[in-house]
């Protein structure tokens, strides 16, 4: 751990999987993204006798692990589609020739036939399955060639093998371990928190203007926007770019070229922003991603949390931004139920959908919700969410629930948000006096509300069970069988006032926050040791994080290590990287000391 990682303690259950997998132990790893997994599996590959082999799903994140193992000095390489013959055949050369501590795998490649006679004829140390939510039916990415990884235990029946994944709930650990059909497995959970990540969740009111007033705090730093749909993706990052940010599209619609170029620009340059569908993401390792903003709602808390844990995976400050509207919820029912997919799939969607509409009109800590969700408790409110910085306003909403409901029983229950909300209004459009509903009792008895607040009530009122948005008919809005009590004024009901502008962001802290108040002399060395990493990055061909991270960089700028024992103290300084590194960025401590 501190001889070649440059690391002086492990985190969380690190260690006690380590130990396990050592003793020849099948274990399930569940760490949040960033908790370092990859450390579980890499230090017993490395202590143990022959070839860890590692199956992951993507081949840049294959690259990615690789390219910074290879940074530390240890034997690692991937086989994979991107290798031509005479590179595959090096990479097996080296295997034969015992050069080799970790090989990377896709799943399909792994489980054809001549893979697994290649390495039996090996000795194998121990399997690691990452991303092993993919071998579960409800996995945000469901994967067929994981179903079938339930095979290594026979064909490899002394090796231990282990299971790590960053998001599971309790269901999903059960399907993991049954698919996979782990032995009598250990299993270690660390906890869901990710407290450097600030959470941050609003209406939708102007989403590019909302978008636009968050990012003013990030300009200069690298970032995810999620959008729900490709063309979203592609418009977005075209404004993105006229408002001055260097942002790139990403999605399954782009050319496997095109894609590539954009994601290794994320990886390599600093300050990128890729503006991306769900495409986009798994297993991306960069440590350095300062937000992950949504424009619009992703399917479940699952994917919410997947997608978020991208950010300050260093460690340092980093914020997860979301908008969602009536809309959203509107066309992710549509899409669920347009969908070919089994009964029981849908109906467990419709249950995680409903979840994270629950968690976004939530009222209290937000934190705490998130991680009641996945079965983990916080102690004390966060106080680096919307609601603990900005704690929400309620309001009796009885009045208003009867009259909204009364609009939309009245015109038929056949008609979306915007109509109902029109009538309230006493709006007469064309469609209001087709109907001859500018005729009815309910035309313009809402006039004392503001459309952006009809909307946030109809959003509450199906979060809650009044209302839901009926597919079969475009997504007109209609009653439920809880909806007569409350029309009857036999139930209460207290809504959210959603805030009129975005939750203030409190003093940043650790990245964004020191950089901000860095002295003159200290920000001419925070830019010169960033250049320094570049520079050898681009010489290495690898990513810059691959070098330092840039919590490592921060560590150097705080204590100024003059000497080769001194930077062996820093966070992330091994002794493969002092010895590759240490006196490139040395010379430049010495040049500022």
């Amino acid at each position: 751990m501190r001889e070649v990682f440059g690391f002086t303690r492990f985190q969380g259950e690190q260690e006690a999987a380590i130990r396990a997998a050592m003793a020849g132990k099948d274990c399930l790893v569940l760490m949040p993204t960033g908790g370092g997994k990859s450390l579980c599996y890499q230090i017993p590959a490395l202590a143990g006798e022959g070839t860890a082999v590692v199956v992951s799903p993507l081949i840049a994140l294959m690259q990615d692990q690789v390219a910074a193992l290879q940074a530390l000095g240890i034997g690692a390489e991937y086989l994979n589609s991107t290798l031509d013959h005479t590179e595959q055949r090096s990479v097996i050369a080296r295997l034969s020739a015992g050069e080799l501590k970790l090989l990377y795998l896709a799943p399909e490649r792994l489980l054809q036939h001549e893979t697994l006679e290649l390495l039996r004829r090996h000795r194998v140390s121990l399997i690691a399955i990452d991303e092993a939510h993919c071998v579960s039916q409800w996995g945000h990415d469901f994967r067929s060639d994981y179903l079938a990884l339930n095979q290594l235990g026979k064909f490899f029946p002394n090796v231990p093998r282990m299971a790590l994944t960053a998001t599971a709930t309790a269901l999903t650990r059960t399907e993991i371990v049954e698919r996979l059909e782990l032995r009598n497995p250990r299993i270690f959970l660390s906890g869901f928190d990710r407290p450097n990540i600030r959470y941050l969740v609003q209406a939708k009111t102007d989403a590019r203007r909302q978008l636009i007033s968050f990012m003013a705090n990030h300009r200069n730093e690298a970032g995810i926007v999620y959008c729900l749909s490709r063309k979203k993706t592609e418009s977005t990052a075209d404004w993105l770019q006229a408002q001055g940010f260097t942002a790139l599209p990403y999605h399954a619609g782009l050319s496997a070229d095109t894609r590539a170029a954009h994601q290794r620009r994320f990886l390599m340059e600093d300050a990128i922003v890729i503006v991306a569908t769900i495409a986009f993401g798994m297993g991306i390792d960069k440590p350095d991603v300062r937000f992950v903003a949504h424009l619009d709602l992703p399917k479940s808390i699952e994917s919410y949390y997947q997608e978020t844990g991208r950010a300050g995976r260093d460690g340092l400050a980093a914020d997860a931004w979301m908008v969602y509207g009536l809309q959203d919820v509107v066309r992710l029912r549509q899409m669920l139920e347009e969908s070919a997919a089994a009964e029981a799939h849908k109906r467990n969607e419709r249950h995680k959908l409903d979840a994270l509409l629950g968690w976004c009109e939530v009222t209290t800590c937000r934190r705490r919700s998130l991680l009641e969700y996945f079965g983990d408790e916080l102690i004390a409110d966060c106080g680096n969410c919307d609601i603990c910085m900005t704690p929400p306003v309620t309001w009796d909403g009885r009045e208003a629930a009867q009259k909204l409901l009364s609009a939309i029983y009245r015109t038929g229950q056949r008609f979306g948000a915007a109509h109902v909300i029109d009538v309230l209004l006493g709006k007469s459009t064309d469609k209001s006096r087709q109907h001859r509903h500018d005729a009815l009792s309910v035309f313009g008895i809402g006039k004392d509300l503001q459309p952006n607040t009809w909307r946030s009530v109809m959003r509450q009122l199906i979060v809650q069970g009044y209302l839901r948005a009926d597919p079969e008919r475009f997504g007109a809005m209609v009653l439920t069988g809880t909806s007569r009590a409350l029309l009857r004024g036999e139930v209460d009901i207290r809504l959210r006032q959603d805030p009129a502008v975005a939750a203030v962001r409190k003093k940043p802290t650790a990245a964004t926050g020191a950089i901000n108040s860095l002295a003159e002399a200290d920000r001419d060395l925070w830019e010169a040791l960033r250049a320094c990493r570049q520079t050898l990055a681009a010489e290495l061909k690898v990513p810059p994080y691959v070098i330092f991270h840039d919590a490592t960089l921060m560590q150097m700028l705080l204590e100024r290590p003059c000497d080769e024992a001194a930077l062996l103290s820093v966070s992330g300084v091994g002794q493969a990287k002092l010895a590759r590194y240490g006196e490139a960025f040395l010379a430049i401590m010495r040049q500022y000391a």
